[in-house]
């Protein structure tokens, strides 16, 4: 058995304990999968993730995340959370930090509340095929014909996005999760003076996890689409996780050529965990 520095951070809250969990155990090198993969299924989070030494001389840390069922290449409130507590678990006050995980290395940097990440590349992009709509549309449960676009946003996990009219009609859906066959993200405008300026849910059954509360991987690749087809300009907001209890806020901007993901971040568990 080996004792580890733990900490569970809260990502992306609008409010207090309403954000995404994270269970992060450091130090962890002398963990072997199976290992990580028992104590993934056990904290039952969304992620857990465990910090190791990084390969690339290029990156502050490498990091595996974990899903209750499945490993993951990149994942963004993970990231967020993993970086939150790598620097406080290390003395780290600098500004910017070099992630190493399975999708290469990603930059993260400090926000006033929390962190930031910017977007990696999407690897699958474009239009969906009229096959895959319509297999959206059947684990969504809705008619096609209420799918305004549906787009692949893929920036590791695998996500395909559908966009509806409004966020109301984001809020509404009742999914058939038995019949949903890829990880779907969907988005919808809110009515100006809205909580934000978009609504945004994210259904990913085949790793365990029926709705995720917040999801900075699928915020990603919503952005990069929604910046480079002009669909959004320069910075917007996401409110996600409603239907399942939470209040996240997701910050989105772009600058430099670079888009950034960025949400509070707090520190909610500290101490060791026996593994």
């Amino acid at each position: 058995m080996t004792r580890l520095p733990f900490r569970q951070v809260d990502v992306f809250p609008g409010s207090p304990l309403k954000g995404n969990p994270v269970a992060v155990a450091l130090d962890a090198d002398g963990l072997d999968d199976d290992a990580m993969r028992a104590f993934a299924r056990w904290t039952n989070l969304s992620e857990t993730t465990f910090v190791l030494p990084p390969t690339d001389p290029g990156a502050d840390y490498r990091l595996r995340i974990f899903t209750p069922a499945a490993e993951l290449p990149f994942a963004g409130h993970p990231t967020l959370g993993s970086a939150h507590a790598w620097a406080e678990h290390t003395g780290s006050t600098a500004d910017r930090l070099v992630q190493q995980c399975g999708v290469g290395l990603v930059d993260v940097r400090r926000t006033d509340d929390g962190w930031a990440l910017a977007a990696p590349p999407l690897i699958r992009s474009g239009a969906a095929s009229e096959a895959e709509r319509a297999a959206v549309a059947r684990g969504l449960g809705v008619d096609p014909a209420e799918l305004l676009a549906v787009e692949w946003v893929d920036n590791g996990p695998g996500w395909i996005l559908a966009v509806l009219q409004d966020a109301d009609a984001v809020l509404a859906l009742e999914p058939d999760l038995t019949a949903m066959s890829v990880d779907t993200g969907v988005v919808g405008p809110h009515a100006p003076g809205g909580p934000a300026d978009y609504e945004v849910r994210a259904f990913v059954p085949a790793l365990g996890v029926a709705e995720d509360p917040v999801t900075g991987s699928l915020n990603a690749g919503i952005a990069s689409w929604f910046l480079a087809s002009g669909r959004a300009a320069g910075s917007y907001t996401v409110r996600q996780g409603a239907r399942v209890g939470a209040d996240g806020l997701v910050r989105v901007t772009e600058e430099d050529g670079r888009i950034w993901i960025a949400g509070a971040t707090r520190t909610v568990v500290a101490g060791t965990v026996d593994l």
